[in-house]
């Protein structure tokens, strides 16, 4: 065995931490070659390597052949692979409970259940025993990973449609129509939007600086309200907005067409 001080253990030790799965061992399987006569006890005494690691390092230098690491397999196992059934038992329980995602920009699928009742329902339905189940917060994690996110419900559902509503938007469409066509008319969609507060509020804006900027934790009592109003030419598509101080009572509304 050739001696080495400890500033070259260090050294030693210190480059084979940097190295994972097969290439820690070749490393070790070499070092233990050249310093430790290819035995894999000294190894580990002196360098406080797992014999098994070495040897098996040792083993693949001589035949050539890797092993291949089954991290995956290690750790516990996920509750799903634990209880087969699980998973068709949960879609079964949370398909009738479920809907898409209105705004359709995703493929994820909405449920209304909650994980603790998904786990009552388990246990009242599909036979399990409580003491088998995982906690609320483990259905949760499972609903997540096989595509089910808790939202709110969203007001997507369109209402009733009435016999009239066809007749009405013919009526809107053919009046449209007349006014384009009409070059002593001009058609104008006009609209208000949402008041913003004045002051010193986030209003969840960014910046890029060094620092942020600072706005106070609550938008309360602001200084004014601006209220803007929008004129839309809908054949040019010429948009003008104005700003106003006060609400958008009529008064406000023929001003800002006076002004346009």
């Amino acid at each position: 065995m050739i001696k080495m001080d400890n500033k070259v253990k260090a050294i030693i030790k210190n480059a084979a931490q940097k190295l994972t799965g097969y290439k820690r061992r070749e490393y070790q399987a070499e070092i233990t070659l050249e310093y430790f006569e290819g035995n894999a006890r000294k190894a580990e005494r002196e360098m406080g390597w797992g014999r098994e690691c070495v040897e098996k390092g040792l083993k693949e230098l001589e035949t050539g052949i890797r092993c291949i690491d089954n991290y995956q397999g290690r750790g516990r196992k996920r509750t799903e692979d634990k209880i087969p059934s699980l998973i068709k038992d949960i879609i079964s329980l949370a398909e009738p409970q479920t809907q898409a995602d209105p705004a359709v920009k995703s493929s994820l699928t909405y449920t209304r259940i909650t994980s603790k009742a998904m786990r009552q329902a388990l246990i009242d339905e599909k036979g399990y025993n409580d003491d088998d189940l995982p906690t609320d917060d483990t259905i949760g994690n499972i609903l997540n990973r096989i595509g089910y996110n808790l939202k709110r419900v969203q007001k997507s559902k369109p209402l009733k449609k009435i016999k009239q509503v066809d007749e009405i938007f013919e009526n809107v469409w053919e009046a449209n129509r007349q006014s384009d066509e009409n070059p002593e008319s001009l058609r104008i969609s006009i609209d208000a939007k949402a008041k913003v507060n004045v002051g010193e509020f986030s209003r969840n804006g960014k910046s890029r600086d060094r620092e942020p900027k600072k706005a106070g934790d609550h938008d309360m009592n602001p200084k004014s309200k601006l209220v803007p109003y929008g004129i839309l030419n809908v054949l040019t598509g010429l948009l003008t907005i104005f700003i106003g101080t006060s609400y958008e009572t009529s008064d406000f509304i023929v001003d800002c067409i006076e002004m346009w």
